[in-house]
């Protein structure tokens, strides 16, 4: 059965969406890519460079690959930061995927500023670009993010970076039951395990960047990424027992042989 991610007018074969930064080089970022399986990199476009040709530039070490280069806004603090930076990239690359990422704590937490991604969703979906938003696990700021124009919502796990794991997967769960558009699991991923579990409780998809660049065999780790996605979703979608407070024996009970003494 074919089971893709549908963004907006976008498919991909791969539920699994990967970061390009905190690598040591692009030749490392390019090989983990490749070993996750993922569609989709996302790139800081304040902080890599996709747009000039006369510098090393990342999008030479993808051509011909099938990943899609998924643009984000990091760096950005304010809603008109970026929305010109969007549009300067549509207008360099002619990308309109993109993931709106505003941080209102640069300094600690590194949580979103709902208020200005609220309002850089809503100018962005009338200039026709596909939006995935970076929030915090909240259904209700999802949800208004869902009516702004976003084509996906992108709750986090935890801190971006921290590697601990989803720290509320009731609050993730209440997203998706909230909302229509897909629900990808984005910050906080530390190892595979983490992301099982976040596509077992039910998330459409996962983001990781740290978690990758940082293992000591960044594509070992992106490898495993790539089957504790694929072995969470189909966990998810097979329904899983549910869960009982006392023991219940395996085997039949009718038909037990019965041995007497004598």
């Amino acid at each position: 059965m074919k089971d893709t991610l549908k963004i907006g007018k976008y498919e991909f074969e791969s539920r699994l969406i990967v970061g390009s930064g905190k690598y040591k080089d692009f030749q490392t970022t390019k090989e983990a890519t490749i070993a996750s399986g993922s569609n989709l990199i996302t790139v800081a476009v304040r902080r890599v460079n996709i747009t000039n040709k006369n510098e090393e530039n990342l999008t030479d070490y993808f051509k011909g690959t099938n990943v899609t280069l998924l643009p984000n806004s990091a760096g950005c603090a304010k809603a008109e930061e970026a929305i010109a930076l969007f549009r300067m990239v549509r207008e360099a690359a002619g990308l309109e995927l993109i993931k709106l990422e505003i941080i209102g704590d640069s300094a600690k937490t590194l949580y979103p500023d709902i208020i200005e991604t609220l309002k850089a969703c809503e100018v962005l979906a009338k200039d026709g670009f596909t939006i995935m938003s970076y929030t915090n696990d909240d259904p209700i700021t999802a949800k208004r993010l869902e009516d702004a124009g976003s084509a996906a919502v992108m709750p986090l796990a935890a801190p971006i970076g921290s590697g601990l794991g989803i720290q509320n997967r009731y609050n993730i769960m209440f997203i998706k039951e909230a909302i229509k558009v897909p629900v990808i699991v984005d910050a906080g991923i530390g190892c595979a395990s983490d992301a099982a579990i976040a596509m077992e409780i039910g998330a459409d998809g996962v983001l990781t960047n740290s978690a990758l660049a940082y293992a000591k065999e960044p594509v070992l780790m992106a490898e495993a990424m790539k089957h504790a996605v694929i072995a969470g979703r189909k966990s998810y979608l097979s329904g899983r027992m549910a869960k009982k407070p006392f023991a219940s024996a395996s085997s039949p009970s009718e038909g037990i042989i019965e041995f007497k003494k004598g």
